[in-house]
């Protein structure tokens, strides 16, 4: 019995580098972030023609497409397999011993799988796919805390609570039927914390990168380092989103909204992102940020300007823009590190990366001219798809096999 216990506890004591050499299953499953990249890739290509299909052509699909289904899975479907297969890295980067490979994969990745598919097929018993679709969450939450603790890292718990709201927001979602208020409340409160997650981690990485791009081109010229500014700026976006979430009609908040737009703005622009223009690994996570700057003043400027600013063109200057551009761009550049190949975005990253940033552009303007919306919303949606097909089948391959080239640029 005493040996069985030490059996257990080596196991649970090793070393994420240790779980990986020891792993001999399929490549996809040697590490967290490959089939929940891969599967947000794909999902993202196809998700937004199905959509864009049932709203503008109506029939059987537009019922069970309702404009919820389109909401959910972009903010817990999609972003959220992207930020669990990033934080599966990252937790195993602060804590040493995350359990990344192989069976627990796989069976969170068949989790979202099964909750994907619970949303688009659900008939009348809806109370099952909620049960699937909100089991992911707070499993993987629950891992990432434990994990935390069991480090005591105190320094990167700001993650692990937006995983935890993020399930929280998704439990609430499912539970609009009973409680209307809940639904647009969950949705503001998912949009905010992945805004949130973004400046708080988005600014520390993205400065980080353009500055080692910068140092290796012994540019002489460096982002300005982390410090109280930014701090401020974190507090000042965090607050301006809390007063969305409980005031979100108020011109107060639309007032807090513009500054940490125009924070966000200023801080960005601190980054040094024009030098970087050579390589669009870099400068596509600058623009996605600067995407996200401007949806926070966009979106407090509509609530000062009412139907002359749409509220749909500010949240998908967030959404669209911000989370999309900065997802996409984070994937292919992890992809690259993670499977020890050159960091360098060759010609189909560029296009995809134009692609998706045109995407965006495209969808923020169609309600602003509600004659051509079909139109745009067609070109938006062909753009989008273009950018995650191109992921998907430029980068799937390098997440699917353990083939590490030595040179090379997607």
């Amino acid at each position: 019995m005493a040996d069985m216990t030490r059996s257990r506890a080596l196991r649970t004591e090793r070393t994420t580098a240790q779980i990986i050499r020891a792993y001999r299953g399929p490549a996809l499953f040697s590490f967290g972030f490959r089939p929940f990249f891969l599967l947000a890739g794909g999902f993202a290509a196809l998700a937004i023609p199905l959509w864009i299909g049932a709203l503008l052509g109506g029939g059987g699909l537009a019922g069970a497409l309702a404009r919820d289904w389109h909401v959910h899975e972009m903010l817990y479907g999609y972003t959220a397999a992207v930020i669990i297969g990033y934080m599966i890295i990252a937790g195993a980067n602060w804590t040493g011993h995350y359990p990344v490979a192989g069976l627990p994969v796989m069976l969170l990745a068949g989790l979202w799988l099964a909750g994907r598919a619970a949303m688009l097929l659900a008939g009348p018993d809806k109370i099952a796919a909620m049960a699937i679709d909100a089991a992911f969450l707070p499993l993987f939450a629950a891992a990432l805390w434990r994990e935390q603790i069991a480090a005591r890292n105190r320094r990167n718990l700001v993650p692990c609570v937006v995983v935890a709201l993020l399930a929280m927001a998704n439990i609430a979602f499912h539970l609009r039927g009973i409680w209307p208020d809940l639904g647009p409340a969950s949705e503001r409160m998912a949009l905010g914390v992945i805004a949130l997650l973004i400046v708080v981690m988005g600014g520390r990485l993205v400065p980080s990168f353009t500055r080692n791009w910068l140092v290796q081109r012994r540019s002489g010229r460096e982002p300005i380092p982390y410090g109280r500014f930014d701090l401020t700026v974190a507090l000042v976006t965090a607050g301006a989103l809390a007063l969305w979430q409980w005031f979100p009609y108020a011109r107060g908040t639309g007032l807090c909204l513009m500054l940490a737009g125009g924070a966000n703005l200023v801080r960005m622009i601190r980054w040094r992102g024009w030098e970087t223009w050579r390589e669009p690994l870099v400068w596509s996570l600058h623009l996605g940020y600067l995407w996200l700057a401007f949806g926070f003043f966009l979106l407090g400027a509509s609530l000062w300007f009412g139907t002359a600013i749409p509220a749909t063109a500010a949240i998908h200057a967030l959404a669209a823009g911000g989370i999309g551009v900065m997802t996409l761009a984070m994937m292919m550049r992890t992809t690259l590190s993670h499977t020890g190949r050159v960091r360098r975005g060759g010609v189909m990253t560029l296009i995809a990366l134009l692609l998706i940033n045109g995407a965006a552009l495209l969808r923020i303007a169609a309600p602003f001219a509600p004659v051509f919306v079909a139109e745009l919303l067609i070109a938006s949606t062909v753009l989008w798809s273009g950018a995650f097909l191109i992921f998907t089948v430029v980068y799937g391959p390098m997440l699917a096999t353990r083939k590490t080239p030595r040179a090379g640029r997607a």
